[in-house]
């Protein structure tokens, strides 16, 4: 019996169909009355087979789970590029979209020295030092140009450009690899932007991140979801994304917005200005602190149109603004006056406009070209005085005198550290 278990024991370094043969031959070397024997024999053969299996198994899905990456550097779900900014740095997800999991999205973090940023889909083992797009068998949306790479280094127009605060998103309508190709579409900030039909390797299509200057950082959710455009026509009615003009380190998601900028100077503020300047129609907003983050560093105002992007609402000529970490009125200039109490999480602060009786909107200046505020009897360029006021949680906390520049008044809102969260509502009053 010591001779069987040692034959045994060494069975385990062949591979599957050969301990089978071997189990028979083993079992027919022994006689009738030798029954159990042969049982042993079998169930110790047939549970290291089973075990064998188990583990190649387990060696290939490790192998099919590895990411690959060159000249970035990967922390969580953040991409950062590491190289010279002389050679393509390219990450390379570890499972290809599937039916399960079709659609992708990166967020640009920060776009670097010149944004060379491409979002696509490649084969598994894809040259890392190229960008996505450029080789064969691969296809790539490049946010510095808005063109689309599809297995050549020759791009063709496609679609906007893309700044940071922007989601690019990147998934496949149909797995019919065994027809040899599929549709992938591409999206910017939730909305589709195109598709193209490419053609596909039997492995798959593999979500990859291109990079190619200094600088240059992104957020990769793997596990997205996309809905189909029936759903967001459905959902049309309460999307908010069109009612701003500028978002800047800010992604807004109805009318949740939330910071992602680095945080670590008072350089990297995060910045959102909505489209329409307040008017004696819509004179007044407010903003519900959702999550105040590390430092709530959180301010609402009003600021001129071509306001600074990395400027705190009132730190700037311009704007004004009360600023919720220390409750700070901040008016042009980076040093604010004692205003009010601070505000913490579940606070809503407001902000709005009054506006003398002789004060109209002129319609026709959109179409005519004139600016969009117009005062009956004096200059568009004159230096009329507007009444700023802010509240908190209800309660009017003061008024500042302000210049109201040609152009209007924008609501804006400012957020400076990691995990920053407001709700905003531009017409609180509408009913």
């Amino acid at each position: 019996m010591n001779s069987n278990a040692f034959v045994l024991g060494n069975l385990s370094e062949g591979n599957y169909n050969q301990q089978l043969i071997l189990c028979r031959v083993f079992c027919s070397a022994f006689k009738s009355s030798d029954f159990f024997y042969q049982m042993d024999a079998i169930n110790i053969l047939h549970q290291r087979a089973l075990n064998l299996r188990r583990r190649m198994r387990e060696i290939e899905d490790g192998r099919a789970a590895q990411e690959r990456l060159m000249r970035l550097q990967k922390e969580g779900d953040t991409l950062s590029y590491q190289g010279n900014s002389e050679e393509v740095g390219c990450y390379v997800a570890g499972h290809p979209l599937s039916k399960r999991n079709c659609y992708f999205e990166v967020t640009i973090v920060d776009t670097g020295v010149r944004g060379t940023i491409a979002v696509g889909l490649v084969p598994k083992f894809y040259r890392l030092d190229h960008q996505p797009g450029w080789l064969p068998y691969s296809v790539a949306y490049h946010a510095d140009n808005g063109k689309l790479y599809n297995g050549n280094p020759v791009g063709q127009q496609f679609g906007p450009k893309c700044a940071r605060g922007d989601r690019v998103g990147c998934g496949i309508l149909s797995e019919n690899t065994e027809a040899g190709s599929t549709t992938v579409f591409f999206t910017k900030n939730g909305q589709e932007v195109g598709s193209v039909e490419v053609p596909v390797l039997a492995e798959g299509l593999f979500p990859a991140v291109g990079m190619h200057s200094m600088g240059e950082e992104v957020k990769v959710d793997l596990h997205a979801e996309w809905f189909l455009e029936e759903d967001d026509s459905m959902m049309m009615v309460d999307s908010h994304e069109d009612d701003w003009g500028r978002l800047y380190d800010v992604t807004v998601s109805g009318t949740l917005l939330e910071y992602i900028g680095k945080g670590k100077s008072i350089m990297d503020v995060g910045l959102a200005q909505a489209r329409q300047p307040l008017t004696t129609r819509c004179h007044y907003y407010e903003v519900e602190i959702v999550d105040a983050g590390e430092k709530c560093y959180i301010a609402l105002g009003l600021a001129r149109r071509d306001y600074p992007s990395n400027r705190h609402p009132g730190w700037s000529r311009g704007s004004v603004a009360y600023h919720a970490d220390d409750g700070k009125i901040f008016h042009g200039s980076g040093v604010g006056d004692a205003f009010g109490p601070r505000c913490f999480k579940g606070d809503i602060m407001g902000c709005g406009i009054m506006f003398p009786r002789d004060y109209i909107l002129d319609r026709e200046g959109e179409r005519s070209g004139r600016p969009t505020w117009w005062w009956e009897g004096s200059p568009p360029h004159s230096n009329y005085c507007g009444s700023v006021f802010f509240t908190r949680n209800g309660k009017l906390m003061g008024r500042r005198e302000m210049v109201v520049p040609p152009g209007g008044l924008y609501p804006t809102v400012g957020m400076l550290s990691s995990g920053e969260k407001v709700k905003v509502d531009l017409h609180p009053l509408s009913g």
